[in-house]
């Protein structure tokens, strides 16, 4: 079974977000450098803990202001037919993400946008 591992929130004003997740539950934020796009990686509470962490940034052209959540595959080749063949689409293709892995952004048949990440240890 495949799990969300990853959040993202979508924000046309990340440095004015920040603080407003700080002060209410206590969360952690720190720039992600070389990646793509400006992104900052959200540290929610303490991996012993149930719960996962997430990431910050502007909507890409296209998006809109939201939440999305990630789910980590073993293929994100395979996965992308299995979305395709069963009515879904990718809307952001398939990217390298330099020391994380290969991520892409899809919608299910109704519009809901998720992400689908093969995490890779080699990824540059």
């Amino acid at each position: 079974m495949q799990r969300v591992i990853h959040f993202e929130i979508y924000t046309r004003d990340p440095e004015g977000v920040c603080p407003f997740y700080q002060d209410v539950f206590g969360w952690k934020f720190k720039k992600f450098e070389g990646g793509p796009i400006d992104y900052w990686l959200v540290t929610t509470g303490d991996d012993k803990d149930p719960g996962i962490n997430g990431g910050l940034a502007r909507p890409r052209e296209g998006q809109s202001p939201g939440t999305i959540n990630t789910i980590a595959v073993p293929s994100l080749d395979q996965s992308i037919k299995k979305i395709e063949q069963r009515g879904g689409r990718v809307c952001v293709p398939k990217m390298e993400i330099p020391n994380i892995g290969w991520l892409a952004y899809a919608e299910d048949p109704a519009g809901n946008v998720f992400g689908v990440i093969e995490p890779h240890s080699t990824a540059k």
